[in-house]
């Protein structure tokens, strides 16, 4: 990594004594507004989610929150808008693994770890690995075994190339030693059709373009890519519990400020974003999206970020993986 992703402007290694020192009052007047930018589609994950995060926090009082999608160019043209914004806290980013993926694949007019601040990682929804329900695979064990006797024979889909989803398969690929052809498609969902089709051995999806098969027995879940088990899958395995210890990745969505915002901002906008995200009416209206709160704010998600960074650029550069 560049030396400079090293080092953090003042505000990011501040926020967390300032966050103790809000204490309860989450919001106070300085900030009157704030803009929500959303670089995805309307009705997107991320976007349904900013406006859930908006509605909560008019309940607390806070400030007024206004979504604005910005979609296009693989999520660079929105969050390009936003390292240029004011940095004065009324300007924050909704975030997913694209943000640290992007300057990797492609060329980018942002560093995710210099011209940003983080403020929380807000929800997650888990990564799984599926197969179909009729497959003789009954273990992420079974499978990479099978793989491991028919090199390049068996297949794997998902949405990219280059997506989180994409990356996660080539770094269980790679620590298990197999070869295993990976068929890109437009999305999860055309890649979960092909596996019913019997065009695919697995897929690794999200988990809420999964989830009914899996209810209803058409796919069978061998592994999710959390640290811990998926709160709806609670008798999945994790990669990690399946001989990858170090495995660790999920489909998260964070916000972000400008660079050189100021650390009360950052701190307001911390702690009301954390209250808001879970707050117990939050719970059931994320879990409807396939989300799951996951407050983790300041330098905590700064050192995720920067830990994910670091991941996906060497396997992005080991397995030679390029944008299409």
């Amino acid at each position: 990594m560049n030396p400079q992703h090293r080092a953090r402007p003042a505000p990011a290694r501040v926020l967390a004594i300032l966050l103790m020192l809000a204490g309860g009052a989450a919001w106070c007047q300085t900030i009157k507004s704030v803009r929500i930018v959303v670089p995805y589609t309307p009705g997107s994950g991320p976007d349904i989610l900013g406006r859930l995060l908006a509605e909560e926090v008019g309940r607390q009082n806070g400030p007024t929150m206004v979504v604005e999608d910005h979609p296009g160019a693989g999520t660079m043209i929105g969050t390009e808008a936003v390292a240029r914004a004011a940095p004065d806290g009324s300007t924050v980013l909704i975030v997913a693994p694209s943000f640290v993926i992007n300057p990797s694949l492609r060329k980018v007019n942002y560093d995710p770890l210099t011209n940003f601040e983080p403020i929380c990682n807000l929800a997650a929804t888990p990564m799984v690995i599926v197969v179909n329900g009729a497959s003789p695979y009954r273990t992420l064990a079974d499978l990479l075994n099978a793989a491991r006797a028919a090199p390049g024979e068996l297949t794997l889909g998902s949405g990219g190339p280059g997506s989180s989803l994409h990356i996660g398969f080539e770094i269980i690929k790679r620590a298990a030693g197999i070869s295993m052809t990976y068929v890109p498609y437009g999305g999860n969902a055309p890649a979960v059709n092909a596996l019913l089709g019997g065009h695919l051995t697995a897929v690794y999806a999200d988990y809420p373009t999964v989830v009914e098969q899996i209810k209803a027995g058409t796919l069978r879940a061998l592994a999710t890519g959390g640290r811990t088990r998926a709160e709806p899958l609670p008798d999945v395995p994790t990669v990690a519990e399946s001989g990858f210890k170090d495995y660790d990745l999920d489909i998260w969505y964070g916000l972000m400020a400008p660079a050189k915002t100021p650390g009360e901002a950052l701190a307001q906008l911390a702690s009301g974003a954390s209250a808001a995200i879970t707050a117990p009416d939050m719970k059931p209206k994320l879990a409807l999206q396939g989300l799951y709160p996951n407050a983790i704010c300041g330098a905590a998600f700064g050192a995720h970020l920067r830990k994910q960074y670091d991941n996906y650029e060497r396997v992005i550069r080991e397995a030679g993986i390029k944008a299409q």
